[in-house]
């Protein structure tokens, strides 16, 4: 590699932080994927019980996982503490304030293939309901819209595979 080389790859990366700002406010889409090519995410999941030892799970139909059922779960910000993501999440996914543990209870590296958002440390916290879930975003259907939420005595059949590994919280 050249010095030139050099020179100009490190005028590209500053004219990209200059137009992208401070990055705790979150990355525009293109450049989070991106980013996602290049290196790990790191990520919480929420593990919510109710009374009756059922787990709280949402519904998501995307490109990257399709539809299926999946443990509350959110992509950490630059410089943000995982136990403030943790409660962002629970608002964003849930509509609920949540009273999680210190620490996660377990730790997982999934490694997906060969594309974006292909590798994840996922930190899973325990998180009891202090309010919620939004009951306008339970589900009443066989057919939940992605967003919705329902409570599961066992692993559902259409859980998606990532989760799998949570199998034995429920």
């Amino acid at each position: 590699m050249t010095n030139q080389r050099a020179e100009e790859r490190l005028r590209h990366i500053e004219a990209l932080e200059a137009w992208l700002g401070d990055a705790r406010d979150g990355l525009p889409e293109e450049v989070f994927r991106f980013v996602s090519r290049l290196t790990p995410l790191v990520n919480v999941d929420l593990l919510v019980k109710d009374g009756e030892g059922r787990t709280l799970l949402t519904w998501r139909d995307d490109q990257f996982y399709g539809p299926g059922w999946h443990v509350p779960g959110s992509i950490i910000r630059y410089k943000e503490p995982a136990i403030d993501r943790v409660h962002q999440c629970a608002r964003e996914e849930l509509g609920a304030e949540v009273d999680p543990t210190l620490m996660p209870i377990f730790v997982m590296e999934s490694i997906v293939g060969d594309r974006t958002r292909g590798h994840f440390i996922s930190l899973l916290f325990e998180c009891r309901l202090l309010t919620g879930p939004d009951e306008r975003r339970r589900t009443t259907s066989d057919t939940p819209a992605p967003g919705q939420w329902q409570w599961h005595a066992r692993p559902p059949a259409n859980l998606i595979s990532e989760h799998a590994r949570y199998a034995r919280f429920f």
